[in-house]
């Protein structure tokens, strides 16, 4: 690609670049554009739902409905490998700030599992979960294969089963039409993902560590996950300005 042109003008060939062929998503026809909210309404919406949990008829599943969707906002997992989660995949000391194992399924089937750091707030929100609401539902954290997030369903031995994507989505969506009732069926779990991905990356986060965080396998699929706001290109611009400046201020 580097003598693109020489080439062209000795042969008459235009050669083609092969990286966005070979790096393309999958799936493109499911690639719609999904805008999440902006930061101050997704403050609104967690705020006036942690405010409803005190009123809630379930207490229970209302904290754990609002303690997942708040994690989807932090660091962005998607709904399915919230429901997956146990407590053993959390490892409070690997890192700076813990980590926890993230597993699913890719869109060939195949199982898929990545480590992802506690940041952003997230440590804080699963130690109150773990020492308090989830103890609402039964006394077997400690054991293996109890879920992070469980349902009121239980097994023979009395333990609780894991908790549906349906109910993590429902409780959203009934949320959002309470505090937010202009996202209604905008504003959905997988969109707090988008969020995420965009809010991390206007703190920051260079792409490539979204990429890693989010769990995908080519970077332009997380290209559609940052939403930039309407200021980011002026912003930049001043920002290199500012650089550039400095170079000869020292």
């Amino acid at each position: 690609m580097r003598h693109q042109a020489d080439i062209h003008a000795a042969t008459g060939v235009l050669v083609q670049c092969p990286v966005d062929e070979i790096n393309r998503p999958r799936g493109s026809t499911n690639m719609r554009v999904r805008i999440p909210p902006p930061a101050a309404d997704v403050d609104r919406l967690f705020a006036g739902w942690c405010d409803d949990l005190h009123a809630a008829r379930k207490y229970a599943p209302s904290v754990r409905n609002y303690t997942a969707c708040r994690l989807a906002s932090l660091i962005g997992p998607r709904v399915s490998e919230l429901c997956l989660l146990e407590v053993h995949d959390i490892h409070w000391d690997l890192g700076t700030f813990g980590k926890v194992l993230l597993r699913g399924k890719g869109s060939r089937g195949q199982k898929k599992e990545r480590l992802v750091p506690l940041i952003n707030g997230s440590r804080a929100l699963l130690e109150w979960w773990l020492q308090g609401p989830r103890w609402e539902f039964d006394d077997h954290l400690d054991e293996r294969g109890a879920p992070l997030f469980p349902s009121e369903r239980r097994d023979r031995g009395g333990r609780c089963k894991r908790v549906s994507t349906s109910a993590i989505r429902g409780a959203m969506g009934e949320a959002v039409q309470r505090h937010l009732p202009r996202w209604v069926g905008r504003a959905t779990p997988h969109a707090l993902r988008h969020f995420a991905a965009s809010d991390l990356y206007a703190q920051g986060m260079n792409v490539v560590a979204v990429q890693e965080l989010l769990g995908h396998r080519w970077i332009n699929t997380t290209m559609i996950y940052v939403h930039v706001n309407k200021t980011h290109i002026e912003d930049a611009w001043i920002s290199a300005g500012q650089r550039v400046a400095s170079r000869f201020t020292g």
